[in-house]
């Protein structure tokens, strides 16, 4: 049986893929795991027609660099890239995505090197909104980053084989995290845009109604918000920033350098809107209330680590810090099924979220 190997460095900045010879399906399988390429679960092997399919998906040639990803440094090119959505599971029409997700996580901004080398706990999701999400059928609804869909599962599956086996992320080498988080094996959802009552993320981020893109943040698991109690807009969040003001996580104490994800469920997402608050609205008032105070702060928290903004006075204990330096760092996304649940998605905290737009090329 021939596979194509996810590979080791070749070279300072370039993998090198090359055909690999197998008695049995079983050997191979063996061989991978034995050598780290998988995630500790058993992943489709790439054989070479398997690849060229996923390449054709991604509609660049082979060759083509995607990105440099750390701490390796080395070129995540279309080839390699395919190499590890084959083992993840995708289809070859899930390549534009994951293209674009890894962009963006190669991005400046998204600061990926710490990301990866971090001893936070933090994955990456990848949040998929526009028409693309639905031709895809990414799960948008009942459990949605949760099991079960395979656009959602092997995407964000795909995405961690690439940060590991071409970036080196590898636990307690390239990746530092401390416990890690089941986010470091797939993460990702899509909007559920018929449930939301405001313009879709996309749009909130300046993007067209008709284009599809893609985000990533650098996330810990969904914190939810369960409040089956409260019928109006201003308690439905009131609940949500208690939930947010919390201390122990990254953004408590790294004020002005990051952003954070909220997700409501549908029917909270309803109570609000019939409360006549836009996504600005939810934004501001999200900020006014999710903070904690600096004695608080100074006595439990990362205050020696802590970026502060000059406006926040730190001499007063009662002073209140918002997790966030605007409220537009604030992210609404509505995804999910029925039930009066929502989630909070605290980040790195020193980083900020990036969104590209999917770009389906040559097709």
């Amino acid at each position: 049986m021939n596979a194509a190997k996810a590979g080791a460095a070749s070279g300072q900045h370039k993998l090198q893929a090359e055909a690999l010879t197998f008695g049995s399906h079983d050997e191979a399988l063996e061989a991978f795991h034995g050598r780290g390429w998988t995630d500790g679960l058993p992943v489709l092997l790439p054989t070479e027609q398997r690849v060229r399919a996923m390449i054709a998906g991604a509609g660049r040639p082979a060759a083509d660099v995607i990105g440099l990803v750390p701490p390796r440094w080395a070129e995540a090119t279309v080839e390699n890239m395919a190499i590890n959505a084959v083992m993840a599971g995708c289809l070859p029409e899930h390549m534009p995505v994951l293209v674009g997700a890894l962009q963006a996580a190669c991005d400046p901004a998204f600061g990926l090197y710490g990301i990866q080398a971090t001893t936070h706990p933090c994955g990456i999701l990848i949040v998929v909104t526009g028409p693309e999400a639905a031709r895809l059928k990414l799960n948008a609804g009942f459990g949605c980053f949760g099991p079960g869909n395979r656009a959602n599962a092997s995407i964000g599956r795909a995405l961690r084989l690439v940060l590991v086996n071409v970036g080196g992320a590898i636990p307690g080498q390239g990746d530092m995290s401390t416990q890690g988080s089941p986010g470091k094996y797939s993460y990702c959802t899509a909007e559920n845009e018929g449930a939301t009552p405001w313009e879709p993320l996309r749009v909130a981020l300046g993007y067209g109604r008709e284009d599809s893109t893609v985000s990533v943040f650098a996330a810990e698991s969904p914190h939810n918000v369960n409040d089956h109690q409260c019928l109006t807009a201003h308690t439905v969040l009131s609940s949500i920033a208690s939930v947010m003001a919390t201390i122990g996580n990254n953004n408590a104490s790294c004020i002005d350098s990051g952003d954070v994800l909220v997700v409501l469920g549908p029917e909270h997402a309803q109570t609000v809107a019939a409360g006549g608050m836009t996504r600005r609205d939810i934004q501001r008032f999200l900020f006014d209330r999710a903070r904690n105070t600096v004695g608080l702060l100074r006595q439990r928290a990362q205050w020696s680590m802590a970026r502060w903004p000059k406006w926040i006075n730190q001499d007063n204990d009662e002073t209140l810090v918002p997790l966030v330096g605007q409220p537009e760092d604030i992210h609404i996304l509505v995804a999910g099924g029925a039930g009066k649940h929502s989630s909070f998605i605290p980040t790195f905290g020193v980083t900020k979220s990036v969104t590209k737009r999917i770009e389906r090329v040559g097709k």
